[in-house]
């Protein structure tokens, strides 16, 4: 059933004072003991467990509120940057007490207060008012009673303490405007305090501010430097432990070879198909890390390399792509690279049965890639699976990396990169 925009309007009122409520509460039981206990000697380590306990729940409500603005309210605010752990309990417990986009979502739930107040009035004014306009049918139907019966009068009720007595069928009809009097002002309140909670998602659930915002390029614009001078060094140990090697192996055995070519015919043919040897392993290693600098068979399209890596994946794999136009090839390289980590990784660590590859166009730009396995779950990001180095090198060009993965499965990891670098 499609409801109209007043009905949205106050169906978010009603579910928004809830949620905002609830996490008002939430938030001031936890975070009010753990700023307090964790300025003592004594328990600061359950002070900064409440702290940090306060900071994700309201992550996870500033999500619900997220949720509700977007299905009836038809705003859609992006998240901030996924929370970034690292390694290590101090160093957790230091980035989350960093983490700018939690207090911000601690500031909605407490902002959220006087808002859900609005909100739950604007619902009791309209549901008064309702109430009142169905007053003249209730006298028909249920008061419609002989002369000289003697009957107490009906009440208009509404929120505000104002009420109106209908002692006979026309003051019921007095009663009934003052009811569409009060759904009105309800409708009314209802869109207003529902524009400016929809500010508030916007400026403190949504992407970061503009100084939080170049905090974010210059670390991961570092990054990016760090991550081109570690492929850098890459293709430096690979081509002199590889390639250069192997050259120097076979210009050794072709200086043989021409040396026994008249004396010793038998060794020389020796050195030259250990010379052919050593030319055909040279350009393996070569191609090798060609591909690892830009795999051919991304010159073929996104969706053509994953149907490829599906199809050597030692787990089946199927692939679901709906690309439309080309990303750019510096994002094909990434996403391409991503997919293949996450499916290495859970053809090693997941014991699935069955791994899935979605690709597509979101919102706003956006190429999403989801991979997700039926295994047994617990991926975890500080374990040293690689998930961490595939989220700094997605950060750097201002991508996120979302990861569901509870224990005992499944797994669903989702990759979300701009279209353009």
């Amino acid at each position: 059933m499609r409801i109209n925009r007043a009905g949205r309007d106050l169906l978010y009122c009603v579910l928004g004072s809830l949620a905002g409520l609830l996490g008002f509460v939430v938030v001031v039981y936890t975070m009010a003991p753990g700023v307090a206990l964790s300025v003592t000697v004594v328990a600061t380590v359950l002070g900064l467990t409440l702290v940090t306990l306060s900071l994700r729940i309201s992550l996870l409500l500033g999500t619900l509120h997220r949720r509700l603005a977007a299905g009836l309210l038809g705003v859609t605010v992006q998240a901030p940057p996924s929370f970034q752990p690292g390694t290590g309990i101090l160093n957790r417990v230091d980035r989350r007490l960093r983490d700018r986009a939690g207090w911000r979502a601690v500031g909605y739930a407490l902002a959220k207060l006087p808002v859900a107040a609005v909100q739950g009035f604007a619902v009791s004014l309209a549901v008064c008012g309702l109430s009142d306009i169905s007053y003249p049918v209730i006298w028909l139907l249920f008061r419609h009673h002989p002369p000289g019966t003697h009957l107490g009068p009906m009440v208009a009720i509404s929120p505000v303490g104002f009420a109106v007595n209908a002692s006979s069928w026309p003051q019921t009809l007095l009663a009934a405007l003052f009811g569409l009097t009060q759904i009105g002002a309800g409708r009314w309140i209802a869109a207003a305090i529902n524009a400016a909670d929809k500010r508030l998602i916007q400026d403190l659930l949504g992407p970061t501010t503009m100084a939080e915002r170049v905090s974010e390029l210059e670390r991961t614009r570092a990054l990016a430097v760090d991550d081109s001078a570690a492929a850098l060094r890459r293709v430096e140990r690979d081509l002199h432990d590889g390639a250069q090697m192997r050259l120097a192996a076979l210009a050794m055995n072709l200086g043989m070879a021409r040396e026994k070519l008249g004396a010793d015919p038998d060794t020389a043919r020796e050195l030259l198909d250990a010379a052919q040897r050593n030319a055909t392993d040279a350009l393996a290693d070569l191609r090798g890390i060609a591909r690892g600098i830009h795999p051919p068979v991304l010159d073929n399209g996104l969706a053509a390399a994953l149907d490829s890596l599906a199809a050597s994946s030692a787990i089946p794999a199927v692939v679901h792509a709906a690309i439309g136009e080309r990303p750019s090839p510096a994002i094909e390289s990434i996403a391409y690279f991503c997919a293949a980590e996450l499916m290495a990784n859970a053809i090693k660590h997941s014991y699935a049965d069955q791994i899935t590859l979605e690709i597509y166009s979101g919102q706003a730009g956006l190429l999403v890639l989801k991979i997700s396995d039926d295994g047994v779950g617990g991926a975890d990001r500080s374990r040293g699976s690689g998930l961490d180095g595939l989220t700094q090198r997605v950060s750097t060009v201002d991508g996120r990396i979302d990861i569901d993965s509870p224990g005992g499965g499944p797994t669903a990891v989702t990759v979300t990169l701009p279209r353009r670098s």
